[in-house]
């Protein structure tokens, strides 16, 4: 029998990963940078702060994937994004709803645009995932012409049928375009267990082709919802060399959101020039403090796809290695965008009615930091009692001890803000539950824990678990 969008009852263990084609040498790279630009610091500091550069636009009318869903009260405004040099997006109607919506995506690149991607570690996978990997490896990356993305149906757990089907879909987008079908990346997302009918998108293609645009990333980011209550875009520009270029990108994502990766897709495309080795050590380096730090309800998808796409059509120089220091501004920009995206999840978890920052301090490593803030994150006692808008900070410490790391339990210390709940393995004297149960009756708020072991922080964001939750996945497939 079918089973319920891109998602599984299995919790996330492991690291998401990056696509085969990444070298032994390019990954020591990775791990040099990540040393030498401690993103995990850079991106806390920089944790809730919206990009300057995408000024607010109206959210673009569109139909969810579910009908009838209210706008999650956290909604963000898509932002004004402008054309990408060597980018083109068309959307359209494959016809894998029974409403009138989109829900088909495809976009052309430039002749020499470079792609990386991270992707799910799901023991099951899906057909396009499985594509995406072997064809980035085949190819190294290296001049990618196009994208396909559907909606309503995630061709996962559907064996040969289904890897066929993909294949079909890239064939005939390759002859359209005049490119190898290993040029074409595909994604899915939707119900699991149905093989992809091919057919509805490639009757499409001609029509689709048609509408091929500079300037759809709003139309784009609708056509890709699933449970979704908001299209999810983000902006920036950089500086490379003194030549400015842009990224931007589109994610969806609700629900069977968790680190390493979460339930999501999400693309991102910029104008620079950079080599295929440099963006994958790139994108696997900012999914860590990004996607990987994002959780809604503990449950990982089949389908987990992120696609970097770098097109070469600014009159920026050609960068070849990810720690050139010309690429400074650019990093930081990206991994801003990636985390604008991720946050986003969050705020359109299902049924979410409060975004939550969590934050914990004094671990025995940043590893071990980040284990206590995702069981806290993911615990369902303390995402209902965020949901009844209760700071019962005796959850906290029950998750935190749950967490299986070194605690220091005499030394723990837990704050609602700047409240403190318990200090020194105590209540704190000035616990004020007045004022604690005022402060988390906010949209937004953060908690923070300090175990008293180490040095070692982490940040995960996540959202409450509400009866809507429950009425959302209750019901999914009727």
């Amino acid at each position: 029998m079918p089973r319920k969008t891109d998602k599984t009852d299995a919790q996330t263990t492991s690291e998401a990963e990056a696509t085969p084609s990444v070298s032994g040498a390019v990954e020591r790279v990775g791990q040099s940078l990540e040393r030498a630009l401690d993103p995990l610091a850079s991106v806390l500091k920089r944790a809730t702060r919206r990009l300057s550069e995408a000024p607010a636009a109206s959210t673009p009318a569109a139909a969810p994937g579910k009908p009838g869903l209210a706008i999650s009260p956290l909604a963000v405004p898509f932002p004004v994004i402008p054309p990408i040099a060597g980018v083109e997006i068309a959307t359209g109607r494959a016809g894998f709803y029974k409403h009138e919506r989109e829900d088909l995506l495809l976009m052309r690149f430039a002749e020499g645009t470079s792609a990386a991607g991270v992707f799910t570690r799901h023991g099951v996978g899906s057909a396009p995932v499985d594509w995406c990997k072997r064809q980035l490896t085949a190819s190294g990356g290296a001049d990618v012409r196009a994208l396909v993305v559907n909606a309503g149906c995630a061709n996962s757990f559907t064996g040969k049928p289904g890897a066929d089907a993909v294949r079909r879909v890239a064939t005939a987008v390759g002859k359209r375009f005049d490119c190898r079908q290993r040029d074409v990346m595909m994604a899915s997302t939707g119900v699991i267990g149905v093989i992809l009918d091919d057919a509805k998108i490639t009757a499409r293609l001609a029509e689709v082709e048609t509408r091929l645009t500079e300037d759809a990333w709003a139309q784009a980011g609708a056509a890709i919802m699933t449970t979704d209550t908001f299209p999810k875009g983000a902006y920036a520009t950089a500086l490379i060399d003194g030549h400015e270029v842009k990224i931007a990108g589109i994610a969806k994502g609700s629900g069977m959101i968790a680190p390493d990766m979460a339930t999501m897709l999400a693309f991102v495309a910029t104008d620079a020039a950079i080599a295929p080795a440099a963006l994958q050590t790139l994108v696997s380096l900012y999914t860590r403090t990004t996607f990987n730090c994002v959780t809604v309800d503990g449950d990982r998808s089949t389908n987990d796809t992120l696609l970097l796409f770098a097109t070469g059509q600014s009159s920026a120089p050609k960068i070849h290695r990810a720690g050139d220091r010309r690429l400074a501004d650019f990093r930081e920009k990206l991994e801003g965008v990636l985390l604008d995206l991720a946050l986003q999840l969050v705020k359109d978890g299902e049924g979410a009615t409060k975004f939550v920052k969590i934050t914990v301090n004094g671990a025995e490593s940043p590893a071990s930091a980040r284990k206590i803030a995702r069981t806290i994150a993911e615990s369902p006692l303390v995402k209902t009692a965020f949901a009844g808008e209760d700071a019962n900070w005796g959850r906290i410490v029950m998750a935190v001890g749950r967490a299986d790391e070194p605690v220091a339990r005499e030394k723990i210390n837990v704050r609602f803000g700047e409240l403190y709940a318990a200090r020194d393995g105590l209540v704190s004297a000035e616990y004020d539950e007045a004022a604690m149960s005022a402060y988390v009756k906010n949209q937004e708020f953060e908690v923070s824990v300090d175990v008293g072991v180490g040095k070692g922080s982490a940040t995960v964001w996540t959202c409450d678990l509400t009866k809507q939750y429950v009425a959302i996945n209750g019901d999914y497939r009727s």
